[in-house]
């Protein structure tokens, strides 16, 4: 059985920084992507960042040249650096990873149970 589990959240004041970890278990043939969501209360889900099997990185307008992300395929974590730290970036972050359990199974999304990350002003 494939789990994720995040760790690396917390309070921070505005300004400050917060690194997340996510690592996953299991067996596991490949991964595709490793990305980061969050939710804050009353809102969808929304992308975050994402980093492919390649090292090909994405990010959300809101946290572009704020956040970093970056992952260690071998050890089948993905972390995610949190730099100016704002109020509006408190969430409950989530880790998923697109990956296959075997060589000819589709690819499929795993979801990790999430972190809380608040930030005061």
């Amino acid at each position: 059985q494939v789990q994720l589990v995040e760790s690396g959240g917390g309070l921070v004041q505005s300004g400050g920084s917060l690194r997340l970890s996510c690592a996953a278990s299991g067996i596991i043939s490949s991964i595709l992507t490793m990305a980061w969501h969050r939710q804050a209360p009353g809102n969808q889900r929304e992308l975050v960042a994402w980093i492919n099997n390649i090292g090909t990185t994405n990010y959300g307008d809101q946290v572009k040249g704020r956040f970093t992300i970056s992952r260690d395929i071998r050890q089948k974590m993905v972390f995610l650096q949190m730099n100016s730290l704002k109020p509006e970036d408190t969430a409950v972050y989530y880790c998923r990873m697109t990956l296959r359990l075997t060589t000819t199974s589709p690819p499929s999304d795993y979801w990790g149970q999430g972190t809380q990350v608040t930030v005061s002003s």
